[in-house]
């Protein structure tokens, strides 16, 4: 298995296609047609320990296609999208990965298991190794007489946890604010540990009618050292039900949960 830390870039004309899904992830620009499953690994390893996992790969088109696949470092911005950079970043723990091959061929309507690995060192610190495998197809030319090559991309995101390294959550405080045309309560959360996760669970809430609702919270993920707002999103009746809309004052009364830890949440919104 050759080790990869390829850090050129196709800077220009990319179309970026980042996933953080956990459903099979598709992806396609002009003869560039791929299905990555997963499209995100979270896991957990000891330092001196090789990880190894698998992602599969389909071509779903009528001709053959060959992968360009190279790691990167990654972040997320302020809307929870990932933003990957092929630079190697400080502390970056992409030295320690291994990918199978640097191009791949798959065969038209085929499938391929590719392999890679994390070779963790015995002197490890706690925390949490973040990395992506990003599957590139060849570049095209589109645009007529100013045409740019573009090529399709599929970020792969990878989350192991180092030892004993683990989330550490607190609520900095609560508001109402506009989401995608809604008032919806939201949540400030501070992740002072080292490890990312995501907050789980149901909120009670009776609003200014006195009406029962149920609130989950938005599934973005809270890394190590940020602050986020967490929407709490009411849901509906059931699956063919819009989700009800929200009289305030709200309160709020529960607990989320992450990692068999709870977030307890008692208060009172107004708009």
């Amino acid at each position: 298995m050759r080790r990869s830390l390829i850090d050129a870039a196709r800077l220009r004309g990319t179309l970026l296609l980042a996933l953080c899904a956990l459903a099979p992830t598709f992806a396609t620009a002009q003869g560039f047609s791929a299905l990555v499953s997963p499209p995100r690994f979270e896991d957990r390893a000891g330092p001196g320990t090789v990880y190894r996992n698998v992602v599969e790969i389909t071509n779903v088109s009528g001709a053959a296609a060959r992968y360009s696949l190279k790691t990167a470092d990654w972040h997320l911005d302020a809307q929870g999208s990932a933003v990957f950079d092929t630079a190697l970043a400080p502390g970056s723990c992409r030295p320690w990965v291994g990918l199978e091959a640097a191009q791949i061929q798959v065969p038209a309507n085929g499938k391929r298991r590719y392999r890679f690995e994390v070779a963790v060192p015995a002197d490890a610190p706690v925390g949490e190794c973040r990395f992506a495998i990003l599957l590139e197809g060849d570049p095209e030319m589109l645009g007529g007489a100013l045409a740019l090559p573009v090529s399709g991309r599929i970020g792969i995101i990878v989350y192991l946890g180092i030892g004993d390294a683990a989330a550490r959550l607190r609520l900095i405080g609560t508001t109402v604010g506009d989401v995608e045309g809604r008032k919806l309560p939201l949540l400030q959360v501070r992740n002072d540990g080292n490890a990312h996760t995501r907050l789980e669970g149901l909120i009670d809430g009776t609003d200014g009618n006195g009406r029962k609702l149920s609130f989950i919270p938005g599934s973005l993920p809270l890394m190590p050292g940020e602050t986020r707002t967490i929407a709490l999103n009411p849901q509906a009746d059931d699956d063919a039900s819009a989700a009800p809309t929200i009289v305030y004052p709200l309160q709020l009364k529960g607990a989320l949960d992450w990692d068999k830890q709870r977030l307890p949440i008692d208060t009172r919104l107004d708009p």
